[in-house]
């Protein structure tokens, strides 16, 4: 297949061409820039010399008649004004920005601060969850990828929706990540200096995944409340660690915890559910579009606590992307994504 990649020089889309370049079913991409146009791709990164990849202008009709996909990883407000032409122009989708994640329209603009695209487009796009909505990808025509927090989160809490084990007013989400996941572009808040040797809150109570969060969970329980989800930056280049706290309905044992996660994951590949008592590190999945996830169950609170770790840039956005084009074309889900993850 021929792949387009819009965005190529966000580190979204540098991982979807590192991803893409050895695939077995891509045959050649393309990569498309609104600021860098006309240079080649190891100007702005380095690593990639010799890739014979030039960046050519984001031009919706022409981009829909050179390529038989596009994965767009612009920011959000920029997929709003580019993915409704490329879905005119009859080319199939998959977007990694947020601007097609919530069907509420006043949400978006609630939460993004930008306005929604027409209500028609966010009725198309399939919310790309993978691990709970792979039989809806099959032959779709474009999906919205997941947001990297919803991603760990969701992925953590939807066995204890889904069997109806927690009181959904109880949902407390800590979650922290590494400062790629600001892009590329230097701010003051993952500037070196700033970041180093800190440890910072953000957007509390404010972060724009609250309510994508909130929208998944309603979809296994209407009844679920406003969540607490708090976002902190830690001095790492790239991970997400999610650790969620739930009151339970009633008294489980570790063994049946554990037996209801395995149950839901065991097939599949990319989720790993990890023994009794261990919990999984960020470095653990680092390059890598694994998820993995520990559970417990604290017999003096009562409470459930469960451990979600993803890379950011992998399962939380390109890895994730691709495993959803693997399954939109029915292609072998692991394809081009069959790697460990890199360590130490």
């Amino acid at each position: 297949m021929k792949v387009g990649i819009i965005g190529a020089t966000g580190y979204g889309g540098v991982e979807l061409i590192r991803i893409l370049y050895l695939h077995p079913n891509v045959s050649s991409f393309s990569v498309y820039s609104s600021s860098m146009e006309g240079k080649k791709i190891d100007e702005s990164y380095p690593h990639f010399y010799g890739m014979p990849l030039t960046l050519q202008p984001i031009d919706p009709e022409k981009i829909a008649k050179d390529v038989d996909v596009v994965f767009c990883a612009t920011p959000s407000g920029v997929s709003a004004k580019i993915v409704p032409e490329l879905i005119k122009a009859g080319v199939p989708v998959i977007d990694l920005s947020g601007d097609f994640r919530l069907k509420d329209r006043t949400q978006y603009k609630e939460w993004y601060k930008k306005d929604p695209v027409p209500q028609n487009y966010l009725d198309k796009a399939i919310y790309g969850l993978t691990e709970w909505v792979e039989e809806d990808l099959k032959g779709v025509r474009f999906i919205s990828n997941p947001g990297c927090f919803p991603t760990a989160t969701l992925l953590g809490l939807g066995p204890l929706l889904k069997n109806d084990l927690i009181d959904v007013d109880s949902i407390i989400i800590d979650a922290k990540t590494g400062v790629s996941g600001a892009g590329r572009s230097l701010t003051i808040k993952s500037h070196f200096g700033e970041t180093n040797e800190n440890l910072a809150v953000y957007k509390l109570n404010h972060h724009q995944h609250i309510p994508e969060i909130e929208q998944m969970l309603r979809r296994w329980n209407p009844d679920v409340t406003p969540i607490t989800f708090s976002t902190h930056l830690v001095p790492m280049t790239r991970g997400i660690m999610v650790t969620t706290y739930a009151k339970a309905k009633k008294a489980l044992t570790e063994k049946q915890l554990r037996a209801i996660y395995k149950e839901k994951y065991d097939h599949h590949y990319f989720v790993g559910i990890r023994p009794e008592g261990v919990f999984p590190t960020t470095k653990e999945v680092y390059g890598s579009n694994f998820c993995d996830i520990g559970v417990t169950y604290d017999e003096r609170t009562g409470r459930i606590t469960v451990v979600s770790v993803i890379d950011n840039l992998m399962k939380g956005a390109a890895g994730q992307a691709v495993q959803n084009f693997n399954l939109m074309f029915g292609f072998d889900e692991k394809a081009g994504l069959d790697f460990m993850p890199i360590y130490p």
